[in-house]
Parts: structure tokens; C-alpha cells; sequence
């Protein structure tokens, strides 16, 4: 049994925190599906809590990847959305389960920072790296039901200004450079989620819009979302790999951070624009999610097969 719980991918967190942000785009169709997405996101969280535990030191050594160390952060992310499904269960528990996510999410950058950015090395960059200097953001978008307004604001400015920052040196190394190898290809569909992501929180956080920033947010947004559908396919193509972890939240937060706009745009203009894409993006993310989680219970059923035939083999 402890062998099972060893071979958890840390990048599985991508799956957590993506059936967490889930939980809250189709939460207008009825209560029961959120919730059993959360249900699902926080038995993820305990499994890789569980394999943290047990398997501490490898635990340790795959994060000095960069790859699995800029996914990490998706865990602390998960966490912050999470915090918000207990608030009528009890406000202060899910206020300090919150805290815990911002401060798990700082240190991860500091700790991310201190290996990699103080070692730059263009070819170790990737679009993951986004998760952890704009994944922060995921603060802004639930700071308004911890009625924390100034420090989901806070927090998306440094988002906001690491995701411009770090667009064109990604965008460097993913188009120019290239050379991914087939394992990190799926993180290319996290191009979406910075953009989307910075929508959603400046939406949520902010109850005066820029109509300007409101506007460059949702070009980027609509741009980035269309680039990865159109090389969905290619990267679907390279067979399952734990980084398909990255096809789910990227999505998710991309229909959010749409939605919210659109409401915000009717009120303003009277005028339901942007409305398909909003509904394409949330039907994309809803099989995607499931597609991937699909995919993850085949690999750990595979997984698990192989393992009894090894015990029965020694036995």
C-alpha cells in the first residue's frame, strides 16, 4: 500500500486545483456539483499530503526539476479555492486554511527563486513558470468572501506585473528556443491560465474597472485561450503524461475570468458580448477535467496492476 501512495506525481495538484476552480464554474447548475468536485480536489490534496509524508526525501529531490517545482505551487493554489467551499461551515477554520495557501504560495516562490531564478538558465524555463509567480492570483479571485479586498488587490498587482514580465521570456523560450520535450508539451496549454487568471482576480477584486485594463486583460485572455485550442490537439497526441494536469485549471479559470466579464460588460453596455466564447471555454473545460481525471485513474489503475504482478512474482 505505501507503494501506491509513492508513486503520486506531484503534478497531479494540477488536477486538484483544477476540479477545485471546476467546483466553482458550474456551481450555477446546481450546489451537488460542486461539491463533489471539491469532494474529489481534497481527496487529491490528502494523497499528496499522504505521499509527502511517507516519501519525504524523493518528494524533495522531484522538486528540484523545474518543471515539477514551477507545478507545485497549483497545490497551495487548490488550497485558496478550497478554503472557500467550508465558509458556512465554519468562516474563521477556512479563513486560516486560506492564510495557510498564501503563505505555503509565498515561501514556494521563494524557495522557487532562490533555485532558479537566481540560477537562470533560459532553456530550464517553461510555462509553468507562470504557476508560480501568477498563480498567487487564484487570492484575488476568493479574497472578496474572506472580505480581504486591499490584499486580493495587493496580490494582483504583483500577478499582474509578474505576468508581464515573464510573458515575453516565456513566450522566448517556448516559440524561439523551443526544444520541450514531449512530458512538458501539455504545459503549453498554461498560456491561458495567466491571463484568465489576472481577469478574474482583478473582476472579483476590484469593485471600480479600468475599462482599459479590463479591455487588455480580456484581448490577452481571448488571444492566449485560442492560440492553445488550436495546438490542443497536437499536444492530446503525445499520450498521458502527468503534466496533462495542465489541460485543466489553465481552461477552468479562462471561463471564469469570461464569465465575469461579460456580466461586468452587460452592465455597463447592455450587451452580451463575448458571450460564445465564454460558453465554448466552459464546455471545453468541463471535458477536459474529466478527461484528465479519467486519464490520471487509468494510469494509477495500470500502476496498481503492475504492482500486485510484481508481489506475485516474489511470493
Amino acid at each position: 500500500m505505501t507503494n501506491i501512495f509513492k508513486q503520486i506525481p506531484i503534478p497531479i495538484a494540477g488536477l486538484m486545483l483544477g476540479l477545485a476552480g471546476l467546483g466553482n464554474l458550474i456551481r450555477p447548475y446546481g450546489s451537488q456539483y460542486r461539491y463533489i468536485a471539491g469532494i474529489l480536489s481534497t481527496l487529491i490534496a490528502v494523497l499528496l499530503v499522504i505521499r509527502f509524508l511517507i516519501d519525504r526525501e524523493n518528494f524533495l529531490k522531484e522538486l528540484e526539476n523545474s518543471i515539477v517545482a514551477s507545478v507545485a505551487p497549483t497545490f497551495s493554489m487548490g488550497i485558496m479555492i478550497l478554503a472557500s467551499y467550508i465558509i458556512k461551515l465554519s468562516f474563521p477554520l477556512a479563513l486560516y486554511i486560506w492564510y495557510g495557501g498564501i503563505i505555503l504560495h509565498g515561501l514556494l516562490i521563494i524557495s522557487f527563486s532562490s533555485r532558479f531564478i537566481l540560477n537562470f538558465d533560459i532553456k530550464q524555463v517553461f510555462p509553468s513558470y507562470f504557476i508560480v509567480y501568477v498563480g498567487i492570483v487564484v487570492a484575488s479571485v476568493t479574497a472578496p468572501a474572506f472580505n480581504h479586498i486591499l490584499l486580493g488587490q495587493s496580490i494582483f498587482w504583483f500577478g499582474f506585473i509578474s505576468y508581464m514580465i515573464l510573458l515575453p521570456v516565456v513566450s522566448y523560450r517556448v516559440f524561439w528556443i523551443k526544444e520541450i520535450k514531449k512530458p512538458a508539451l501539455p504545459t503549453i496549454s498554461i498560456f491561458t491560465a495567466p491571463a484568465g487568471l489576472c481577469l478574474a482576480g482583478y473582476m472579483n477584486a476590484f469593485p471600480e474597472k479600468n475599462l482599459l485594463l479590463v479591455g487588455w486583460l480580456t484581448v490577452l485572455t481571448l488571444i492566449m485561450a485560442t492560440g492553445v485550442v488550436i495546438y490542443l490537439p497536437r499536444m492530446l497526441k503525445v499520450g498521458f503524461y502527468p503534466s496533462f494536469s495542465a489541460f485543466t485549471f489553465p481552461f477552468v479559470i479562462t471561463a471564469i475570468g469570461l464569465k465575469l466579464t461579460i456580466k461586468f460588460l452587460e452592465e455597463q453596455f447592455g450587451n452580451p458580448l463575448l458571450g460564445y466564447s465564454a460558453q465554448i471555454m466552459e464546455v471545453l473545460s468541463i471535458i477536459l477535467v474529466l478527461f484528465v481525471l479519467f486519464k490520471y485513474l487509468g494510469y494509477f489503475y495500470r500502476n496498481w496492476n503492475r504492482q500486485q504482478s510484481q508481489e506475485t512474482e516474489v511470493a
